[in-house]
């Protein structure tokens, strides 16, 4: 395996020259962790005087997260996770990705593309091969630490494999990789003031701000623990809650968090995530690879409980990741129970000292530039054909 060195980034008028008029396509749908670092790399290459086409699933989780870009083209496809050889589900796949694959290939025709990205999932696998089979430069995004099953595939359909950690280059035995960091999305990237967040959501600038959030889909245990803390968390009366629940438990969470008394306020979903990391003090979250990237931007220390059953157990690795070297706690799901948690928890609140050293080791962790280094990578081979 090849791995290069974080590449440097060339003049914006040389990187400009590189990307102008070129059309990139941008696989990147299925969850937010795909979406949002796509969203960052398609308006670092419009920046640069170039075209994109985001595909993306057809997911209500994707409208919702494309809801704000309408500056943006995106296509929407049919597209489900490969089960396995021996499941009786494989006709059915072999059946959407057939379709999805010729829909790609007259895309990516009608579009005149110079070059595929895929960012994750198997939404990319059909552009991917569709763009190899049009002979054109091919590439994938992998962000966390270990890579699923679909990128493990999509390596064997492109010219170089992106990744977040450089930990993960050792998983794509005899393929090129580029060590680029995970993309930021303009918003995050500019790291509004603490005191905009707050105003934004009407929350007290007098208090500190706990943000709890399950990335784009939500997390029922994260909920579940935070609920049973709250009574506990509304008698400190320096602090306030944003709890970002997922669409999916909203219905439930909003009222518990009512009826205990805590400041702040719940929100089913928030596409203005810029806002609510600039108001937080501490963040409890999962573990995925482009929320990590986002608390690092705003050196936001962290509780992380990964998703247990998460491939290959991957958001564990990407939570050692930001813990080995004192940025946030990693807090095994099934080590949780409510009074230890909320135990746990008030403690760290309580601790500012310790908070400020994760907030300073978080801050280290940060790579802002990704978005740049991806489109020069990319460009790089459009222009050297």
């Amino acid at each position: 395996m090849k791995s290069d060195s974080t590449p440097s980034s060339p003049s914006l008028e040389s990187a400009a020259s590189q990307t102008a008029g070129r059309r990139l396509v941008i696989a990147c749908g299925g969850t937010g962790g795909h979406l949002f670092p796509g969203i960052a790399v398609a308006a670092e290459w419009r920046a640069r005087g170039g075209e994109t086409l985001l595909i993306i699933s057809e997911k209500q989780i994707d409208s919702l997260a494309a809801e704000g870009f309408e500056h943006l083209r995106f296509e929407r496809q049919k597209a489900i996770a490969m089960p396995k050889i021996a499941s009786p589900r494989m006709l059915g796949f072999l059946g959407n990705f057939g379709a999805a694959l010729w829909q790609c290939h007259r895309l990516l025709g009608r579009f005149d593309a110079d070059a595929v990205l895929g960012m994750g999932g198997f939404t990319s696998t059909a552009p991917l091969i569709a763009g190899k089979v049009r002979g054109l430069p091919t590439f994938i995004h992998e962000s966390n630490a270990i890579p699923g099953r679909a990128n493990r595939l999509n390596a064997r359909f492109s010219r170089a494999v992106l990744v977040g950690f450089e930990a993960c280059a050792a998983h794509f035995p005899g393929r090129r990789t580029v060590v680029a960091g995970t993309p930021l999305r303009p918003k995050i990237a500019a790291r509004p003031e603490r005191a905009e967040g707050l105003a934004f959501f009407g929350l007290d600038p007098a208090r500190r701000t706990l943000l709890v959030m399950g990335g784009s889909q939500g997390a029922r245990r994260v909920n579940e623990l935070v609920v049973e803390a709250l009574p506990v968390l509304a008698r400190d009366a320096s602090l306030q809650v944003l709890h970002i629940t997922g669409p999916a438990d909203y219905d439930w969470v909003a009222p518990a968090f009512d009826a205990s008394g805590v400041a702040g306020k719940a929100l089913p979903f928030c596409p203005e995530m810029h806002f609510a990391y600039a108001a937080a003090n501490l963040a409890i979250c999962r573990s995925g690879a482009s929320s990590l990237t986002e608390l690092s931007r705003f050196g936001l220390p962290s509780v992380l409980i990964p998703y247990p059953f998460a491939a290959d157990d991957h958001q564990t690795r990407n939570a050692e990741i930001f813990s080995i070297p004192g940025a946030a706690e990693l807090w095994p799901q099934g080590e949780l129970e409510g009074e230890a948690f909320t135990a746990r928890l008030t403690t760290l609140l309580a601790d500012r000292e310790r908070l400020d050293r994760m907030s300073e080791a978080m801050s280290a962790l940060a790579v802002p530039d990704a978005s740049g280094r991806i489109c020069d990578t990319v460009a790089a081979a459009i222009v050297g054909g």
